[in-house]
């Protein structure tokens, strides 16, 4: 991977829909070559897919970071395999020192919120959480020209 890849990726992170003409134009290649590197970071699995930004609020949702903290001696798997099967659950991270690993979830409203941060409490691994709201969003990578 060299420079003009890593401004290939900056570009498609920002808009993952501009033209390729537009891409080549903006990194000094032609349009071949081009194609050519992003169908070979594809093909790599360093582009693992394209996605559609969607204001959570204008969808009526609401976005939340609950920080998790586990029981004894569990192994960050096992609450990795209860994140994967809360349909909730947008991202999962584990984290190094205190607590032990920090869910994003998109849920309806505040009352689903609750429900589903109570249904991972009470799988028996948890030994506490603390739930923060998204007010608004700010993300580098998702500022369209």
């Amino acid at each position: 991977m060299d420079s003009v890849d890593r401004q290939i990726l900056d570009l498609l992170r920002t808009n993952a829909r501009m033209p390729v003409s537009e891409i080549a134009r903006r990194v000094g290649l032609s349009g071949a070559p081009v194609s050519r590197r992003i169908e070979r970071l594809e093909a790599d699995g360093v582009i693992q897919g394209y996605v559609a930004l969607v204001s959570e609020a204008a969808v009526g949702e609401l976005d939340a970071f609950t920080e998790i903290r586990l029981t004894g001696d569990t192994d960050t798997r096992e609450i990795e395999e209860i994140a994967r099967q809360v349909p909730e659950v947008q991202q999962y991270y584990t984290i190094a020192g205190d607590p032990d690993a920090l869910v994003r979830f998109r849920v309806r409203n505040v009352e689903h919120l609750q429900q589903v941060v109570n249904a991972i409490r009470r799988t028996g691994i948890v030994a506490g959480t603390k739930t923060l709201i998204v007010m608004s969003t700010w993300d580098r990578t998702r500022t369209l020209d």
